[in-house]
């Protein structure tokens, strides 16, 4: 065999020793990469957790607070009502002018 042909076959040599030790750094980096994504499942869930037992504590929050404003919608209403807020205003100017 000529010279460009051992050339050749080392060449082929190389390439095929480069792709192994790529294949090999992508086996070691998926592995890490799936444990640490393992890791930051386990976390999410967890804070899921938290997040949705703060959820049902507000909502019963608020349930609460509807329950106890109930007997004061209609007043709260009629405060709320722009006539009610113009005639408080110009009260309030007048009382501002003395």
């Amino acid at each position: 065999m000529n010279l460009l042909g051992w050339i050749g076959v080392w060449l082929l040599v190389a390439g095929a020793v480069a792709i192994l030790a790529e294949v090999v750094l992508m086996v070691v980096w998926s592995r890490a990469v799936a444990k640490r994504s393992r890791a930051l499942q386990a976390r999410i869930e967890a804070e899921q957790g938290i997040i949705e037992a703060d959820l049902k504590r507000l909502q019963d929050a608020v349930e609460e607070m509807r329950r106890l404003w109930k007997p004061y919608r209609r007043a709260i209403r009629w405060l709320r009502h722009p006539l009610t807020i113009a005639l408080l205003e110009s009260y309030a100017l007048r009382r501002a002018r003395r």
